[in-house]
């Protein structure tokens, strides 16, 4: 039988969707072992005070959150039962679902939320803005939290997911020093798993937790979080099914096409909505080459992104030209960067900064350290030390292990420039201004305000966003925020990833929520 060449290619592209697609939903199977792969270890195993992607992959599966959120970012209820908000916008009241547990036993009340919220706002690297305006915190009795807020805060309903949120005990936490306690790599919390054991550099070990508040959850026996850490090796687990699940595409991008092809494996998009990442490149803006001005223009104008999306991230994503990802569209100026790629100009600039070339062609060499928490960091480095070394800027790039490199950057600030993630998250007050408002550089804190980067006016810009209630109006603010960052360039916004989560056909229910296997996974199953 023959078919005209549009019917054939309706025919291939539907047989190609039903390859692609979640198998019909069926009642769930208890028990088995699932296995979450992850090209990356943790440094902890609780998001309290680092929110690299390699914790927020485990941390809620332990510690939950007061809400959950469906893929629009509507929230549902968690360890919260119900909330309300003021008209004003500035009493926030959740009840507590009664009769859990922590997994030590103790019950779970409104003192341990008053105290995570507290703790957070001191110590997570985004909790001091997200928290900021809030000025006292009231437990009137056990099951109740009152937050009271000095000004409106339209984005603060959106920011109690397990993660960003995370509510730890109260007796196991107080009166220690939470980054040290034991507990941030033996959590103790209200969630799906118990965690069992972790042996470094190669696994970590979750067991169902069977006297966990929403019965008859979780399915599974056990979670184990196997480290992987060579691409090539990670795409082969999961050929051969010794992985049944990663995220934020787990495999090199050059496998992908291949890997489309085998039978047992599917792939997903949803579960991503909570947070938009950007790629950047941070400069130090208290380095000597990079506290001038003139040489970021330099290097902006000797970067192509269309480029670097394509050679480094195989097509997989869009440009970005904002600190705020295409992916939020209400608040993001898709207005191209002022510095277009034009190498003469770039030469231009660094002859006027006063770094003429010497006999070899070099102006000045720096160092580069790239995040190595994710496969295109290496790759973003090397494309940046060739295209540099042609306007005569010789770069070395620097590789080190997540831990020292968070170190390096954030505590001892031993660098020139970086290129890095930054998860927007669900609004630009939560994930974007830690990034760039004077207030939020503190040494010692990972992902914050690395380049050290103050601008009065930008404060200002993102402060009043921060409590503007007034939806018009708040977009403005931000759009004004990124038109003055896209003229100081204290980072290069780069491209947002599309992140592709895998999965074992057998494997089910893995991403029904907006933060996707970020999530507790208490409604997995396999069959």
């Amino acid at each position: 039988m023959t078919f005209p060449r549009r019917s054939f290619l309706h025919l291939t592209l539907a047989g190609a969707l039903l390859a692609l697609a979640p198998a019909a939903h069926a009642e769930p199977v208890r028990g088995g072992t699932l296995t979450l792969l992850l090209p990356s270890e943790p440094t902890a195993l609780v998001t309290v005070g680092n929110v690299a992607t390699p914790i927020l992959s485990v941390s809620a599966k332990v510690t939950e959150g007061l809400l959950k959120y469906d893929y629009d970012l509507k929230p549902e209820p968690q360890l919260a039962t119900a909330w309300q908000i003021s008209p004003d916008g500035t009493v926030y009241t959740f009840t507590l679902r009664q009769g859990v547990k922590w997994h030590d036993g103790k019950p779970f009340t409104a003192a341990d939320v008053a105290y995570s919220i507290d703790l957070l706002k001191r110590i997570h690297p985004r909790g001091r803005n997200t928290f900021a305006n809030v000025t006292a915190i009231e437990t009137p009795d056990d099951h109740t939290v009152v937050l009271r807020l000095s000004k409106p805060a339209p984005y603060l309903i959106r920011a109690f997911v397990a993660t960003e949120t995370p509510i730890v005990p109260k007796h196991v936490y107080e009166g220690t020093d939470p980054l040290t306690n034991p507990a941030t790599s033996a959590p103790i919390g209200t969630g799906p798993y118990k965690f069992k054991e972790w042996v470094r550099g190669s696994h970590i070990v979750y067991e169902r937790n069977p006297d966990y508040w929403d019965k008859p959850k979780p399915y599974i026996d056990r979670l184990i979080v196997r480290i992987v850490a060579d691409p090539a090796a990670a795409a082969i687990a999961f050929e051969t099914g010794t992985a049944d699940l990663g995220y934020r595409t787990p495999v090199p991008l050059a496998d992908l096409a291949r890997l489309k092809t085998v039978p047992s494996l599917r792939f997903e998009t949803k579960g991503n909505s909570y947070s938009y990442n950007v790629t950047r490149l941070e400069f130090n803006l208290d380095e000597p080459h990079f506290k001038n001005e003139k040489v970021r223009q330099a290097v902006a104008h000797a970067v192509d992104r269309n480029v670097i999306l394509k050679v480094v991230n195989y097509g997989v994503g869009q440009v970005a030209y904002s600190p705020i990802a295409p992916g939020l569209k209400t608040y993001n100026d898709p207005a191209p960067s002022p510095y277009a790629y034009d190498l003469k100009r770039a030469n231009a600039l660094l002859d006027e900064a006063g770094y003429p070339k010497g006999a070899d062609g070099v102006r000045f060499r720096v160092p580069l350290d790239y995040n190595p928490i994710g496969a295109d960091g290496a790759r973003l480095a090397d494309y940046l030390r060739t295209t540099l070394a042609r306007v005569g800027i010789a770069v070395a790039v620097r590789s080190q292990d997540a831990s020292a490199f968070i170190k390096r950057v954030y505590t001892d600030r031993d660098f020139a420039f970086t290129t890095n993630g930054a998860s927007n998250l669900f609004d630009p007050t939560v994930g974007v201004q830690r990034l760039y408002w004077s207030k939020n550089f503190i040494k010692g804190v990972p992902f914050s305000n690395g380049t050290h980067y103050s601008n009065p006016k930008v404060d200002e810009l993102l402060e009043g966003a921060a409590v503007e209630n007034d939806p018009a109006r708040r977009v403005e603010l931000f759009k004004e925020f990124q038109r003055i960052v896209a003229r100081e360039v204290p980072d290069l916004n780069l491209y947002q990833p599309e992140f592709i989560t895998i999965a074992n056909q057998r494997v089910h229910d893995h991403s029904l929520t907006a933060d996707g296997v970020e999530s507790n996974l208490a409604d997995v199953y396999l069959q």
